[in-house]
């Protein structure tokens, strides 16, 4: 098999950390599944801007567009409150999404046996819940134009917005999800507003045309937005694959998140457009923040960050028996009631950042 170029970007915060767990795993791969990676590591965010000055440098920007897949950690940094908005740490993922094209966010929601009773949901409700949620992440309204704050004659203030989405933005981000329901249980609900939105009605149609075009082996339902947050609390089970705009996307997503309690627990990927040489950008971290509160205390929950390279195994490399391994071993672990600070239940026994990564190790090595 050959050696995968890999770029890691562990960040601020718990993001070296919980970075170091995921070196447990690779090492792992090389030793027992004969999978090797050339890693090359540098600064962002915040501790890029100790360094060099700037969050993230375009020498770093060029490494991730050589790599074949990209683990970021998590950026923000409290000491660096105080610079505008173009050197806030959060400007390195941000620049990497913008300049490496990479416009359909996955975010998986899933819901581990032993962290059923963790949701506030009830059991019955989330049990077994598997939803994969991609949102359109370069388009929108977080990026039409025009926007800005403008005064006007008699003295008021309006701040502007524009949704703007166009055909082929909406097919590359539709055939993202298709692609992965046909990987799954076969059926993608389409969000938007269609009722009061324009683009909400465009977005219907494209994702209609295209299904009837390419997908038609795939169970298309659409569903306006206010609906499908309402029918994620109360039938989370019903989705397979959620598509929708960059806007709903960030909402649902967020929502679909704290279904399983668990927001330490949670990875994403990013990907681009499939390049004419077969690469495919691409960039997979946790949901979770830097959390600069526990950094340096040991006590992070590596977990997130472990499944963020597992998403990279499967989506990036193809690798699925390793990716479904390394879910298997995290699952396997909860099981036994090993809990980091962040998932800790009474009678359960809480451990560290290290021992939590070494316990999936050790399961891997029971596989």
């Amino acid at each position: 098999m050959s050696t995968k170029k890999l770029l890691i970007l562990p960040g601020d915060g718990i993001g070296p950390e919980v970075m170091r767990e995921v070196a447990r795993v690779t090492a792992w791969l090389s030793r027992k599944r004969d999978i090797t990676f050339e890693i090359d590591e540098d600064l962002v965010g915040g501790a890029s801007l100790a360094e060099y000055g700037v969050p993230i440098r375009d020498e770093v920007i060029e490494k991730a567009r050589t790599a074949d897949a990209v683990l970021f950690g998590s950026v923000g940094d409290p000491a660096w409150s105080h610079v505008g908005f173009d050197k806030r740490p959060e400007v390195a993922i941000l620049k990497l999404r913008q300049e490496l094209g990479l416009f359909a966010n996955l975010r998986p929601a899933k819901v581990f046996d032993a962290l059923v009773d963790a949701s506030t949901l009830k059991a019955d409700v989330i049990k077994g819940l598997d939803i994969m949620i991609v949102r359109e992440t370069v388009g929108g309204i977080y990026f039409g134009e025009p926007r800005g704050i403008e005064t006007l004659p008699n003295g008021e203030k309006r701040g502007i917005n524009t949704e703007v989405y166009t055909t082929s933005e909406i097919e590359r981000v539709a055939r993202v999800a298709f692609d992965l329901a046909r990987k799954r249980n076969n059926s993608v609900c389409s969000v938007e507003k269609c009722n009061v939105m324009e683009s909400g009605l465009l977005w219907k149609e494209v994702v209609t045309d295209l299904h009837a075009r390419e997908y038609s082996d795939v169970k298309l339902s659409h569903m306006l937005a206010d609906n499908c947050a309402m029918q994620l609390v109360r039938n989370p089970a019903q989705f397979d694959v959620i598509v929708t705009g960059n806007l709903f996307g960030d909402l649902l997503s967020d929502l679909a998140s704290m279904l399983t309690g668990s927001l330490g627990m949670l990875p994403s990927a990013t990907l681009g457009a499939v390049q004419e040489d077969g690469r495919r950008p691409a960039l997979y971290e946790p949901i979770h923040g830097s959390a600069p509160d526990i950094a340096g205390q040991g006590i992070a929950n590596p977990i997130a960050q472990i499944l963020s390279f597992a998403m990279l195994l499967r989506y990036s490399f193809d690798l699925q028996t390793e990716a479904d391994m390394i879910e298997a071993a995290v699952a396997a672990v909860l099981a036994t009631g090993l809990r980091t600070a962040d998932i800790m239940s009474p009678g359960l026994a809480r451990v560290g950042t290290d021992v939590m990564g070494e316990a999936i190790v050790r399961e891997l090595d029971k596989m």
